[in-house]
């Protein structure tokens, strides 16, 4: 059977872009009902879009996949836009008033109105998350009805290249998929796996992607720092490859036998492993060296994006770590050195609990974002919303049973009669404004006649005409005259 009410979503990862339905459930759970991946790595790079026209191909295809397992029409998606470029911005709006006077609604929708206008050189704003109102020598979160002569608005502007949400919207709209609404994929990752309480206690969010590393900081419940490094898990793997190998292997190595903190027994004896061919052995150990150092370089530059937030001393709720590269052995202990912040825990699922087969729902961290545009959604994303009614049937009056049937059968017969009234109206309507067009088109027509008669009633007459032309030939005589002279 076909399903009429769903949640569509999708995420443009730099590794693989993925798909899902789903329907909520009464008690806020998520029912997965179709789900379709493929990968991206040859077209998105750290989450920016460069081939358009494979990624609208894999959209189509992804869109093609939903709908073949939905039984039924997608008429819009739910996306998120995240992607290398994608920071915050802190600006400061001040009003200078006469007097002192109240704060008004209208004043502070003025003054974000104002942070807005600002330009900024080749970036969109995507979102502003307002600070705080400085009234005074107060800082408030909301200053209406505070009175004061000097209101400073502080505001954290979320911007990426303007290429990227056109790029975006380019894809969606070649492969005719209409995008129910945009939204900013760090966002949407934290409201999926923060808890009320460590946005508000002060938390940093560190979602390790494939080609890239967001960090979100949080304090009192207000964003107050986003930014995205071009270092994910596919840095850690490409490095793997000088070891002469293919990507691929460099991945499967990295999975089964990398270890961001490893160390090798002393009395065991030297640990190996083999490719996939069995052409050769590479030492654990020398895997490994590869892999802490480029590890050591992303927590290097996610602690000191951290301390440039200003917030690091103040993340009461510690650290939360996400993403599928995050499933790095001893990641979370390399950057509980780095970060000398004890509290550190690994997201691996949303908090909201999502019901899909064990195939689908991957327990790494990896599909937060996916499910997080989900939950996020909050329109009918199917096409037909309502199945069409059939043909009313022939009532039979022997069967007792289907009298019930019969006023809706009436109720069909009259809904006909109230249709053909409606188109014999609409088609008289029709005729009445031809025909009106018709004698406005005569009506000219023997107008622009009467003015043509009277214009030849107006020209000379022979009489006249006659004596013109004599005194003309009198007046050439007497000048042939005068010549002769």
């Amino acid at each position: 059977m076909a399903t009429t009410e769903f949640i569509a979503a999708i995420e443009l990862g730099s590794s693989k872009i993925t798909g899902v339905a789903g329907r909520k459930n009464s008690d806020g759970s998520m029912q997965i009902l179709a789900y379709a991946q493929e990968d991206s790595s040859t077209f998105i790079r750290k989450g920016v879009i460069f081939n358009l026209d494979k990624t609208a191909q894999s959209l189509t295809s992804i869109i093609n996949r939903l709908e073949g397992e939905l039984k039924n029409s997608i008429a819009k998606v739910y996306v998120g836009i995240g992607g290398q470029s994608l920071r915050t911005v802190r600006n400061v709006v001040s009003r200078d008033l006469e007097e002192e006077a109240i704060i008004s609604e209208e004043l502070v929708s003025a003054i974000g109105d104002e942070n807005i206008a600002i330009p900024v050189v080749d970036m969109d704003i995507l979102d502003v998350a307002p600070q705080e109102y400085k009234v005074g020598n107060n800082l408030q979160a909301n200053p209406v009805g505070l009175v004061g002569s000097h209101i400073e608005g502080r505001f954290l502007n979320i911007v990426a290249r303007a290429s990227v949400r056109k790029n975006l919207e380019h894809c969606f709209q070649q492969a005719k998929i209409d995008i129910a609404e945009q939204l900013i994929a760090p966002l949407v990752t934290a409201n999926a796996v923060l808890t009320e309480s460590e946005r508000r206690s002060g938390c940093a969010l560190v979602d390790f992607g494939a080609d890239t590393t967001t960090i979100s900081v949080y304090k009192n419940n207000i964003l107050r720092f986003l930014t995205v490094l071009p270092l994910g898990g596919n840095s850690i793997t490409r490095d793997i490859t000088t070891l002469q190998m293919e990507e691929e292997e460099a991945e499967r190595l990295k999975k089964t036998y990398g270890d961001a903190l490893y160390e090798e027994e002393p009395e065991q004896e030297e640990a190996t492993c083999k490719l996939d061919d069995d052409s050769r052995t590479i030492k654990v150990a020398d895997l490994n060296n590869i892999i802490e150092a480029r590890a050591e370089e992303i927590i290097a530059n996610v602690w000191n994006q951290i301390q440039l937030s200003g917030f690091d001393d103040k993340l009461l709720a510690g650290i939360i770590m996400t993403g599928g590269a995050a499933n790095l052995k001893n990641l979370e202990e390399m950057l509980r050195k780095r970060s000398k912040i004890e509290k550190i825990r690994i997201a691996r699922l949303p908090r909201n609990t999502v019901h899909a087969p064990s195939d689908i729902l991957k327990k790494d961290g990896s599909q937060n974002t996916l499910f997080g545009l989900l939950f996020e959604g909050n329109q009918n994303c199917c096409l037909i919303e309502t199945v069409s009614q059939p043909a009313p049937a022939t009532p039979k009056p022997e069967a007792e049973v289907l009298k019930t049937a019969d006023m809706f059968e009436d109720d069909q017969e009259l809904k006909e009669q109230a249709r053909i009234a409606r188109l014999k109206k609409e088609e008289e309507e029709r005729e009445a404004k031809l025909a009106a067009k018709e004698a406005e088109k005569l009506r000219k027509q023997k107008e622009k006649e009467e003015k043509e008669r009277r214009k030849r009633e107006a020209k000379p007459g022979w009489f006249t005409t006659k004596m013109k032309k004599t005194i003309e030939e009198m007046t050439n005589i007497f000048n042939e005259d005068d010549e002769m002279k």
